[in-house]
C-alpha cells in the first residue's frame, strides 16, 4: 500500500503515541505500508517539527522522522500544482501524484479533495475503516 502522509499526521505521532497516526507511522516505519516523500514534503516536515511551539515533543519527533526518513522512498515530482489555497498542500498532492499513491493521509481533510486522480484522501479513521479486514 503507497501512502504519503501529511505533516499534521507525523506531529500527531509525535503528541499522542498511542493514536491511530502513530500506529500509521509505525505501520510505515516497520515496512508494513511503503511511504512516500519528495524533497518538499520532507522539508515541509522538519519545518513544521522543530518549531518552537511543539518544543514538547522535539525529542519523539526527532527520532520520528529519523526513522520515517530511512524507511521512506523519494519519488521529485515533475508537475507543480496550484490547486489549494495552502500552497504546501500542493506539495503533498504533487508528491501523492509522483508517487501513484493509493492514500494520501491527512488530519485537515477540507483542504483536500476527496481524490486526488487514484490516490484517495482520507484521515487515519478513514484509512484504518477502509483497511480494516472484516
Amino acid at each position: 500500500m503507497r501512502v504519503v502522509l501529511d505533516t499534521n499526521v507525523l506531529l500527531s505521532a509525535c503528541w499522542t503515541p498511542t493514536g491511530l497516526e502513530a500506529d500509521i507511522v509505525a505501520s510505515a516505519i516497520a515496512g508494513r505500508l511503503t511511504a512516500y516523500v519528495s524533497p518538499a514534503v520532507l522539508s515541509e516536515y522538519k519545518d513544521v517539527l522543530f518549531r518552537p511551539k511543539f518544543a514538547t515533543v522535539q525529542d519523539l519527533a526527532t527520532r520520528t522522522l529519523n526513522d520515517f526518513e530511512r524507511c521512506a522512498t523519494v519519488v521529485n515530482p515533475t508537475e507543480t500544482l496550484c490547486f489549494s489555497k495552502d500552497d504546501d498542500d500542493n506539495r503533498f498532492l504533487e508528491c501523492a501524484a509522483a508517487a501513484k499513491a493509493d492514500f494520501l493521509i491527512s488530519g485537515n481533510l477540507k483542504h483536500y479533495p476527496a481524490t486526488w486522480g487514484e490516490t484517495r484522501i482520507v484521515n487515519a479513521r478513514g484509512f484504518f475503516d477502509l483497511n480494516s479486514k472484516p
